[in-house]
């Protein structure tokens, strides 16, 4: 049976579960996803548990690590069926306890959640952004188990992994540093498998600014990924973003990205 797995920043999911009609729980109700890695959950556990009450409801498990500051960051995984185990951070004295990772086992494969920093360049910002990679690098090529981390990385990998490549060589989410970190991961045998399902086109894109007419222009950035190591990699057979059919319907400023595992 294939086995389905999104992710999604859900850009506060208070906001997100509260919005009617096409909201994240309309949402959750009609997926076919197994395993939805979220991000950016903004809400302690319990307010994340009482915002998706209805889905927990209807049978969905919830692992989460909230935020570690009010308003910023909190990840989680939602499942169908209770992982065998769930891990909140990497064992980083610095990054452990600020809601930004969480990983839960299902028989032989790990999922994970992560929400890399925004960064900004030529800051102390920045600085956190980089040392927050560093050491989840080593802990992803540490890992030995069948493995697919998904989140909100706030870095373009490539030139078509964002519209306006150009414009923004020297901001953060588009540094020399961060697409080098990219390539570090993906030598150390991690598969960008939305890229390899969509091989040498622009996109396809999981965010896009509020603002101005970015949404209708697809000027957007793929900064959403599914990386995997191990066999699992190999068993990725589609993968698709789904970007609302217009901007009024959307209920994130992310889209959810869904790849279907053989």
């Amino acid at each position: 049976m294939p086995f389905i797995i999104s992710t999604v920043n859900v850009n506060g999911v208070r906001a997100a579960t509260g919005k009617t009609g096409k909201g994240m729980l309309e949402w959750l109700e009609a997926t076919e996803a197994d395993v939805i890695c979220i991000q950016e959950t903004r809400a302690t556990d319990a307010q994340t548990r009482a915002a998706l009450a209805p889905a927990l409801d209807a049978g969905w498990y919830l692992a989460h690590a909230e935020p570690g500051m009010k308003g910023r960051a909190g990840v989680g995984i939602l499942s169908r069926r209770e992982p065998l185990a769930v891990r909140t951070g990497f064992g980083s004295a610095e990054f452990d306890g600020v809601g930004r990772y969480v990983e839960a086992d299902f028989d032989e494969l790990t999922v994970a959640s992560v929400y890399v920093h925004t960064g900004e360049a030529d800051t102390p910002l920045q600085d956190e952004k980089y040392r927050f990679l560093n050491e989840l690098g080593a802990h992803l090529t540490s890992r030995t188990r069948d493995f697919v981390i998904c989140g909100d990385w706030n870095v373009a990998h490539t030139e078509l992994d964002i519209k306006n490549w150009k414009g923004n060589v020297k901001n953060a989410g588009f540094l020399p540093g961060e697409r080098a970190w990219v390539d570090g991961i993906l030598a150390a045998g991690y598969v960008d498998v939305v890229r390899d399902l969509h091989p040498g086109v622009p996109g396809p894109y999981s965010w896009w600014s509020y603002r101005g007419r970015a949404y209708d222009n697809d000027a957007g950035w793929r900064i959403d990924y599914h990386l995997a190591r191990g066999e699992v990699a190999s068993r990725a057979k589609q993968a698709i973003v789904e970007r609302a059919d217009t901007y009024a319907l959307r209920w994130s400023d992310h889209a959810p990205v869904t790849v279907q595992y053989r």
